[in-house]
């Protein structure tokens, strides 16, 4: 079979390499699953880049989500069938086929599309498990930056859902129509001056009182120049790659507490994560959840992939496909 493979950290398009390679064998609890669809996520490219929260050995195969078919059962598994199209978290999905934990892996009806279904756990799970532990009441304003990703939309569904005011930051003007045609438009874009204006404008000058910051770099110190005194602002990713620029004094003389957010462990309960997966499916049979790609890629072409993931602009995922 196929896969793509790296044996050193860095820069995904230029370590990154395609080999033949057995099928794997699935183990106790495991499943051998036939890939149709993998997307490229901020946290492949960071693992690849030796930057992310653990390294693996090397060499590894990157990936961590698709959606396939299951050709092979391992020993102990009764919840899924040969046959079942499945979706969820995956060990080396950047492959012709892959193993996959059975218990982290989902049916997923006919109803739901692959590219929706590629995406259904890592950034709508964490968009739910986020507002589930940011402590915001209905009718309290959060802000987020990166408002035009896949976790900023997902976090503006679920939260206006729930009550809660969600204020979006983009970097392009053009971003701000993008998301009005999706339905919303409390959107702020950051170039160009007097944005925060515009901002307390949306908010009506009541307080936001929590910051989802994506970017890394500059986007904490935005973020905080609209946040009330006592808010709270969490890490949630690094899309830059640049360090937080926050000042002493937000820290010393605002009361701001900064805190991060790992998708990978969360401080949410094993049953709340299966009654929020169980919801995303709901979602997406019902056609609530839809998540777009943009492009996807056979593995011969993975540095094509990775290269078009950093492409600014995009309307939805780069993804694999086997």
């Amino acid at each position: 079979m196929k896969r793509a493979v790296y044996t050193e950290f860095g820069k995904p398009e230029i370590v990154l390499t395609t080999e033949e390679s057995a099928r794997p064998e699935p183990g106790p609890g495991e499943v051998l699953v036939r890939m149709v669809l993998s997307p490229v996520h901020n946290h492949d490219l960071m693992t690849i880049a030796g930057q992310y929260g653990h390294k693996p050995a090397l060499p590894a195969v990157p990936g961590t989500e698709a959606v396939g078919v299951v050709e092979v059962l391992g020993e102990g598994v009764e919840n899924l069938q040969v046959g079942q199209r499945v979706a969820g978290g995956a060990q080396s999905s950047w492959a012709e086929y892959y193993l996959a934990d059975a218990r982290r892996v989902v049916p997923v009806p006919d109803s739901v599309d692959d590219a929706t279904a590629c995406q259904l756990v890592s950034m709508p799970l964490s968009a739910k498990m986020l507002l589930d532990t940011l402590g915001v009441e209905a009718g309290q304003w959060i802000a987020l930056n990166a408002a035009n990703g896949a976790v900023g939309k997902l976090v503006a569904q679920y939260g206006t859902a729930s009550g809660i005011k969600v204020l979006g930051l983009v970097r392009r003007a053009e971003a701000v129509q993008e998301m009005a045609a999706l339905g919303f438009d409390t959107v702020v874009a950051t170039e160009g001056e007097a944005w925060q204006e515009k901002a307390r404008a949306i908010t009506g000058g009541v307080p936001i009182v929590r910051g989802v910051e994506s970017l890394g770099g500059k986007g904490a110190a935005q973020l905080l120049s609209i946040l009330s005194d006592g808010a709270e602002l969490i890490s949630f990713g690094a899309m830059t790659a640049r360090p937080l620029e926050i000042s002493a004094g937000d820290l010393l003389f605002r009361g701001i507490t900064v805190k991060g957010f790992w998708g990978a462990n969360p401080p949410v309960k094993p049953e709340r994560i299966g009654q929020l997966l169980g919801e995303l499916v709901a979602d997406a049979a019902q056609g609530k959840l839809k998540m777009a790609i943009e492009a996807s890629y056979p593995i011969d072409a993975i540095a094509e992939a990775v290269a078009a993931s950093g492409v600014p602009g995009r309307k939805g995922k780069i993804a694999i496909h086997g």
